[in-house]
């Protein structure tokens, strides 16, 4: 237990519900208890009070239910699930907000958390204020505080708003200075829910560059978000939560493309019942699929070329077809389109009945951290443009950066901004020592 940051056993949290009932239903909407509330006025008011309550129904919700786990001193974990999964219940139990039901949570360290905006704060205090409160209520010395202020204020960007009550702060100042305060004030533990909901794209990245340099000062980072290829970065372990229990407990990489295909319901591979396939009376898709020297689940490393193939069918004798692949990421941003409609290609010659296969060939250090979702097309050209079939998020694949000697991201020491990543070819050369020159002609001349 020694190496170990927190160990949570068997940990449940239940809330309860009230439900209304009348006359067997569970639930009664607000216009029908209006109608029976004018309509029942008087009897209601002498219906003695013990009557009343059997209209009403208290039953128990569990938010997290049966959740065990244990993270080691270090560890960087990420935790995803939809909304509802019980991934925010986790880390409220976690810095003791609120007690278990069942259960118990062992944690070995000081810890900081950041669960929403403003959390923490006290409206009244100034943000210089709120600074030490914060560090008091975390267990630190003023002194300690002092070292780190100038610090915590250059990060959060607010000088000039460092003697206003923070009940004055936009919802992006809060963040910023909470955010600060959590990962400055060196606990040893640091809790950190959607911190990519709230604030500008610069700030997220600031934000993502100094948890990667908390993990890497070998703190122990528990980081909550929808954000798969912030987790991936960031996280060498991830747990998925559904229904408020564990389902899945490994690997980033893997863990996040499992969450990937159940949410969007789109994978590595697509297949299609025999003439089931979208398409019409020209061309219909068969299958579709993702291939790489490197996958895990579905994710692909970002060095490694990708592959993209699909299997349709041609229909009429004589069709001049041409396959096409959109590569879309997770902003909607199309990155480009591959297609074989080159004039000495496939698709400038008439096509036979049959079964045909196209593939798409990217190679690696191209695609930059992220979902990448495959559209794919077929379409004929001549004598009028007329599309057959397409297929949105066709197959689907995420791209992440494993960090190992190699990767762009071992020279670089912070998360590459950019839709596209691509490895070219970058150089610099001496050209020769400073050149001294005098202060005549315009040169700066040393003094002795």
């Amino acid at each position: 237990m020694s190496d170990l940051a927190i160990h949570v056993e068997n940990l449940g949290k239940a809330y309860s519900l009230t439900r209304q009932q009348r006359g067997g239903a569970a639930y009664l909407s607000f216009r029908d208890a209006l109608t029976h509330g004018i309509m029942a006025l008087g009897r209601r008011a002498r219906e003695p009070l013990f009557a009343r309550s059997r209209h009403t129904k208290r039953e128990p919700f569990w938010a997290l239910r049966d959740t065990s786990f244990s993270i080691r001193q270090g560890e960087t974990v990420g935790i995803i699930g939809r909304n509802g999964a019980g991934k925010s219940t986790l880390l409220k139990l976690l810095s003791r907000i609120t007690e278990p039901t069942t259960g118990r949570i062992t944690i070995g360290g000081r810890v900081a958390s950041l669960l929403e905006v403003g959390s923490g704060f006290h409206p009244e205090l100034t943000g210089r204020e709120n600074i030490f409160l914060n560090g008091a209520i975390m267990g630190m010395g003023r002194y300690e505080i002092r070292r780190k202020f100038d610090e915590i204020v250059s990060f959060a960007e607010i000088e000039r708003f460092l003697d206003t009550q923070v009940k004055h702060y936009s919802s992006g100042m809060y963040m910023r200075l909470a955010f600060a305060v959590a990962a400055h004030l060196e606990p040893e533990i640091l809790l950190v829910d959607e911190v990519l909901a709230v604030g500008d794209a610069p700030f997220q990245k600031k934000c993502l560059g100094k948890m990667d340099d908390v993990a890497r000062g070998g703190r122990t980072v528990f980081f909550v978000s929808h954000h798969m290829s912030a987790v991936t970065r960031l996280c060498q372990r991830c747990i998925l939560f559904s229904g408020g229990q564990v389902v899945a407990d490994g690997p980033a990489a893997e863990v996040t493309g499992q969450y990937l295909q159940a949410g969007t319901g789109t994978s590595t591979t697509r297949g299609f019942a025999a003439g089931q396939g979208p398409g019409d009376g020209v061309a219909r898709l068969c299958s579709a699929r993702v291939t790489s020297s490197w996958m895990a689940a579905d994710a692909v490393d970002i060095r490694e070329e990708v592959s993209v193939e699909m299997d349709f069918e041609t229909l009429q004798e004589g069709a001049s077809l041409i396959s096409c692949f959109s590569f879309i990421n997770d902003q909607g941003t199309t990155l480009f389109v591959a297609a074989d409609f080159v004039p000495e290609g496939l698709a400038a010659r008439p096509r036979a009945v049959g079964t045909y296969r196209a593939r798409c060939t990217v190679p690696g250090n191209l695609f930059s951290e992220g979902l990448i979702r495959v559209v794919a097309e077929v379409s004929t050209r001549e004598p009028v443009y007329q599309i057959h079939f397409i297929e949105h998020d066709c197959v689907a694949f995420h791209v992440v950066d494993r960090g190992e000697p190699g990767s762009v991201r071992g020279g670089w020491g912070r998360p590459i901004p950019g839709a596209m990543r691509p490895g070219v070819h970058f150089e610099s050369e001496y050209l020769g020592p400073v050149h001294k020159g005098t202060a005549a002609d315009g040169a700066i001349q040393e003094s002795t």
